[in-house]
């Protein structure tokens, strides 16, 4: 098993993830229970609802405002 070594090499910071690969959106509509679900809520009624007021607010890219 390898172990960490002093001056071992690390994963250069040009290798990062470019950030238009780290945006949620796959081209389909966010809906409720995507919102709802990406808080980490249960599906409930009351939080639906909120969700959907969410999404007629900010649109689209409200389950952006969510995820890291």
């Amino acid at each position: 098993m390898p172990t960490s070594q002093p001056g071992a090499a690390r994963p250069s910071p040009d290798r990062a993830t470019p950030d238009r690969l780290l945006h949620t959106r796959t081209g389909t509509e966010v809906s409720p229970e995507d919102v709802v679900l990406a808080t980490g809520r249960d599906l409930t009624p009351r939080n639906l609802e909120w969700a959907k007021r969410k999404i007629d607010k900010e649109g689209q890219s409200a389950i952006e405002k969510l995820l890291p």
